[in-house]
């Protein structure tokens, strides 16, 4: 056995390389044949001085001989033989068997001692299997095929993705993960200790690039598959940002950062699912993207029928889109904008979340305005705000306490007009618990300098100090009475839970250090997402949604909804 190095030809663009392979010479019909058992490729890690060392030890591996004081030529040429082993054996496995029929084939009974069994490269293939499968009633590999892509590309892809599955992490842990740990690579019969880093995030550069096609073909396959109603959708927004300038890059904007990181561009990220929970289609929008701009353009796209049902979250639910809604026929469900709480629970009942706990909904018709208000009270949500209350008011009059106590030192602040600057911005910093507090500062003799300040507590109606876990829905819908509406938020909700999963899918990770060659701008149609100066990094941010425990609170992560006209 050993290594060749063999100039060969592509045959498609005349190009000529060497390449290698690893031979063993076979004696057959008396002449000596060399028979190619492995094709190392272009660009073989191993030097040439190592290689009858590679060989000698991969003899070893095969025949179970056992390595004498600490083998041969170090780690890295130990992990290759290794490698090339498991494929030798792959192979040989896959290999037709003998032609001897089962009736002629001798018996053979051998004992094995349980203990002396050795386990060397164990790989998992449950996940693997379970993936490939549900690809195949899908026909995701033949949608690769059908746009292009070459075998090596769809071996990228595939990995890509069941790493996602199996595994979820970035690009390098997904290598780490197809080459250490998944026999994916067996059951594909594809070899990803040979594949590059940077063929993984060329896959996602061509998966973004057939996006929209994609897309379709699958939902539209699952329609089938499952029956799905295309007319309930979900859609929600989460933007992800930039350590670099990103000025190549036309959609990366400085604006509102969910992960408090305005002084980077953002990428606005977009996700839309079905009413059970499928991939409809996804966005990629401007990193300065006002959320409520984008729901004309959404219900176009996705061709929303007259009649149908939107529920959208709080920030999408302006004033400018409810009047839009209401004159192109739909019908919504929104989150209330308003800041003043309302609630009486006399004339309200309760229902029961699935974890067995107590919500109160008082629903009120709003006969001129042709509108209904459900204000919902959760005990969960009542018990999370009275906290955050509590904490911001105690940080805020212990601020007070200590510009009162400062007013006795020497060398400290005592003009009234600072004072009055010191406090408003106190109150800009205490998420709306300093407004709860009268303040009065009293003047020395004259008039200029304070020399006490006092302050008492007078909590404001109608806030989250008075009404604490109270929020409100809105919607046009007269019909439906105060479970059903409660009951199609929640359902909405539970949706949502599933959506992260499904953001983080859509931004791909950009590695630290790549070149500039290989970095993808994001193109003004939307085709392609990547980082566009060299060092880029792209951060996630998992978008704030409800979670189990919190599905019932309230409508934190409230998304954008439609429901088929019943």
């Amino acid at each position: 056995m050993y290594i060749r190095r063999t100039q060969t030809r592509n045959t498609a663009t005349g190009e000529r390389y060497f390449t290698h392979r690893l031979v063993r010479s076979e004696r057959q019909g008396g002449k000596v044949r060399q028979v190619t058992l492995l094709n190392l490729g272009r660009h073989f890690p191993v030097a040439q001085a190592d290689w009858p060392t590679l060989c000698v030890r991969l003899e070893e591996i095969l025949s179970g001989q056992e390595v004498l004081l600490g083998g041969w030529g170090g780690l890295l040429l130990e992990r290759e033989a290794q490698r090339l082993a498991a494929l030798l054996l792959a192979r040989q496995g896959a290999a037709p068997a003998a032609t001897v029929t089962a009736s002629t084939a001798p018996v053979e009974v051998h004992s094995i001692v349980l203990d002396s069994l050795k386990l060397s490269r164990a790989r998992t293939v449950g996940v693997e299997a379970v993936g490939l499968w549900a690809m195949a009633q899908v026909d995701f590999v033949e949608q690769l095929e059908t746009l292009g892509l070459t075998g090596p590309q769809r071996a990228a892809v595939l990995g890509v993705i069941l790493g996602r599955m199996a595994a979820p992490g970035s690009e390098l842990a997904t290598q780490r993960w197809l080459c250490q740990r998944s026999g994916l690579g067996e059951l594909l019969d594809v070899d990803f200790e040979a594949m590059s880093l940077m063929q993984l995030y060329r896959a996602a550069d061509v998966l973004m690039r057939h996006r929209e096609p994609l897309e379709r073909a699958l939902f539209a396959r699952l329609t089938g598959l499952f029956g799905l109603d295309w007319s309930v959708t979900l859609d929600d927004l989460t933007n992800t940002y930039f350590e670099g300038e990103a000025a190549a890059n036309p959609k990366a904007q400085h604006g509102h950062s969910k992960e408090k990181r305005s002084d980077c561009p953002l990428l606005t990220l977009g996700l839309v699912l079905d009413g059970s929970g499928f991939v409809r289609r996804s966005e990629v929008f401007d990193g300065n993207v006002v959320e409520g701009t984008t729901l004309a353009g959404m219900l176009q796209r996705l061709r929303a029928p007259k009649g149908a049902l939107v529920v959208m979250d709080r920030g999408i639910a302006t004033g400018e889109n409810l009047l839009w809604l209401r004159e192109q026929g739909y019908r919504y469900r929104v989150v209330s904008r308003e800041r003043h709480r309302q609630f009486d629970p006399s004339d309200a009942h309760d229902l029961k979340t699935a974890r067995g706990e107590r919500v109160s909904v008082q629903r009120v018709e709003d006969a001129e305005a042709g509108e209904v208000r459900l204000s919902c009270y959760s005990e969960r949500r009542a018990g999370k705000e009275q906290g955050i209350s509590q904490r911001f008011a105690e940080r805020f009059e212990a601020a007070l306490q200590a510009m009162a106590d400062g007013l006795a030192r020497p060398r400290t602040t005592k003009q009234i007009d600072k004072l009055w600057e010191r406090i408003g911005r106190l109150k800009e910093k205490s998420h709306g618990a300093g407004q709860h507090d009268h303040i009065e500062l009293i003047p020395d003799a004259s008039g200029e300098q304070a020399q006490a300040i006092r302050w008492q507590r007078r909590p404001i109606d109608g806030t989250m100090e008075t009404h604490p876990g109270v929020y409100c829905l809105r919607s046009n819908e007269l019909t439906w009475d105060a479970e059903q509406l409660w009951r199609t938020y929640i359902m909405l909700t539970d949706l949502e839970i599933y959506q992260p999963c499904c953001l983080r899918r859509t931004v791909r990770r950009v590695g630290r250090r790549m070149r500039r060659r290989w970095i993808r701008s994001v193109s003004p149609s939307g085709e392609g997402l990547g980082a566009a100066s060299a060092g880029v990094q792209v951060r996630r941010h998992r978008p704030r949604l409800a979670t189990a425990g919190d599905r019932h609170a309230g409508p934190d992560g409230l998304a954008t909804s439609l429901c088929a006209t019943s």
